[in-house]
């Protein structure tokens, strides 16, 4: 009986313990100053044990922040010795290959001390708006040209902010307020989660986590081990065309599934691009496991344990680019890693993995300005706008739905309030989702305008233009993307370019993949596509 009440009393914590980094969170969430973190929830939290190993992740949170973050704590580990750590601490870092990936990406940790004694760690990762140099895009040639690079350091020590470090950022971004803001967001998320963590331990009468650890993870080895070990041992592989940048890129992607491993290698992947739409190793993995993680054991939390059977290899590539490559826009192929991991998977699994989607975020990041000798604001503006999903083996895909990244599309008052800008029509595109027995997912229509008296440039960070997501078992593909402007004049899918004062920029936003053959999809479901407005007939 003990051991059952002593079970139970464990699970009880372990369940404690998720509402702790829930609530660090939605810390983040409310009090985060840019639009890209308080309205689409572009951000990770979660708490680690004194050897840097994750033991729990917020739910709210992106794969290429939760799982890089897994892996960022122990590079700051490193760099920051266990006697020069005190309470009060907290520490910075955007370096892409020791953090998420790129510039844009703020990740902090602080050590949770009880008593003097060191019991685990907080970390936390939100996208900021703005980082200097040339902004969010994929036009530079090197990651010195991509903005301000913050080497892992104290943002404060003992609760003293590093006053040199705050005048540094003012110096270097083009929304300092903003930014600062958000450095200060982060660290009051580490903070709450310390608090609530010393609390529950206070309470429940622990003095370290280590019981609760071995209890977490033990369960989570076990369970992830016993899935693995159900699928088919071999080899599998796959290749994937993206838009790239103003060339097609290959990405090719081996799986290997031993007794108790899975490893994906990404030989054969096309070289480093002299653009920045490269990929860090460690962003690379990190939706690599995700995409493992959804068909293996998407039941099974996420912690070191389960990441642990999960891993990757690469030479130098496109997707393991080394420094000093620019990875502004390391998204853009790096949520293309799914789909091609889940390809590779496909044939070793059979009629369990879905269509391809549009995968990639249609990001767009506006910098919009008075036209020349007029009066008005200037602004810094992200949005996050999202194609369709794939079709999945017995149902639709999901409408206008980020998958891989899982952020929320920002609401578009949110976004109108950020800057002088309009936008027009935001709605479902028709006929953009591939046909099938089950129906790829639609796209979207974005239109956009500045205000009278105004003009923007925009980045440009799209993909699936000229290569839509393929179908599955048959179904068809989805409608590829399109930009433009409002008089029909084509744009490039990716870098810096200008929309004049009265001309409206008009996105639209690939489709999903269809799975299965069309001839089957049922009578009723074509039907109702109808009457809905999803199919037309009519191309879009």
């Amino acid at each position: 009986m003990s051991d059952t009440i002593n079970e139970i009393r464990m699970q009880v914590m372990w369940n404690r313990l998720i509402s702790v980094v829930e609530e660090q969170a939605m810390t983040l969430l409310r009090t985060a100053f840019s639009t890209s973190v308080r309205e689409a929830g572009d951000l990770s939290a979660g708490v680690f044990d004194p050897q840097g190993r994750m033991l729990a992740q917020a739910v709210t949170g992106t794969p290429g922040h939760v799982n890089t973050m897994a892996e960022a704590v122990l590079h700051f580990m490193a760099e920051i010795p266990r006697e020069v750590m005190f309470p009060g601490d907290t520490y910075v870092t955007n370096d892409p290959w020791k953090g998420t990936g790129h510039l844009h990406d703020i990740t902090m940790v602080s050590p949770s001390f009880l008593d003097g004694e060191l019991v685990g760690f907080f970390a936390c990762t939100a996208h900021v708006v703005d980082v200097g140099g040339r902004g969010f895009g994929a036009d530079g040639k090197s990651v010195y040209e991509e903005g301000i690079q913050i080497p892992i350091m104290k943002f404060a020590e003992r609760g003293v902010v590093n006053r040199d470090l705050v005048r540094l950022l003012r110096a270097n971004v083009r929304e300092p307020n903003q930014v600062v803001g958000d450095f200060y967001s982060l660290a009051a998320c580490n903070d709450v989660g310390h608090r609530r963590l010393v609390d529950m331990m206070r309470e429940i009468g622990l003095s370290t986590l280590a019981s609760l650890g071995e209890f977490i993870f033990s369960r989570t080895q076990a369970a992830t081990l016993a899935r693995i070990q159900a699928l088919p041992e071999g080899r599998w592989s796959n290749e994937l065309l993206t838009d790239g940048y103003d060339t097609p890129v290959k990405l090719a992607a081996t799986i290997t599934v031993d007794d108790d491993r899975v490893n994906v290698d990404f030989t054969g992947t096309d070289g480093v691009s002299r653009w920045g739409i490269n990929v860090p190793l460690i962003y690379t993995k990190a939706y690599a496991c995700y995409a493992l993680k959804c068909v293996v054991a998407p039941d099974i939390p996420n912690n070191w344990a389960s990441l642990s059977f999960f891993t990757a290899s690469s030479p130098v590539n496109i997707l393991n680019a080394e420094r000093p490559a620019p990875v502004s826009l390391r998204h853009v192929i790096g949520h293309m890693v799914p789909d091609l991991v889940l390809g590779a998977l496909a044939k070793a699994l059979p009629g369990r993995i879905l269509a391809e989607g549009a995968a990639a975020l249609w990001n767009i990041h506006i910098s919009a300005r008075p036209v020349a000798d007029g009066d008005g604001r200037r602004a810094e503006i992200l949005m996050f706008n999202s194609g369709g999903m794939g079709a999945r083996p017995t149902l639709d895909g999901l409408s206008a739905t980020a998958f891989p990244s899982g952020v929320m599309t920002m609401p578009v008052e949110a976004t109108e309030h950020t800057g002088p800008i309009v936008v027009w029509r935001k709605e479902l595109r028709p006929d953009s989702g591939g046909d099938g027995e089950f129906r790829g997912g639609l796209g979207q229509i974005l239109e956009i305008e500045a205000l009278p008296g105004h003009e923007f440039d925009f980045s440009a960070m799209f993909d699936r233009i000229n290569h839509p997501a393929r179908g599955r078992e048959g179904g068809g593909e989805g409608a590829a993307g399109v930009v433009a402007l409002d008089d029909g004049t084509k744009l490039k899918p990716k870098g810096w370019q200008h929309v004049p004062a009265g001309r409206r920029l008009v996105l639209k936003m690939p489709g999903g993949g269809g799975y299965g053959d069309p001839a089957r999809r049922k009578a009723d479901a074509r039907r109702d596509d109808t009457v809905k407005g999803y199919v037309t007939g009519t191309p879009t």
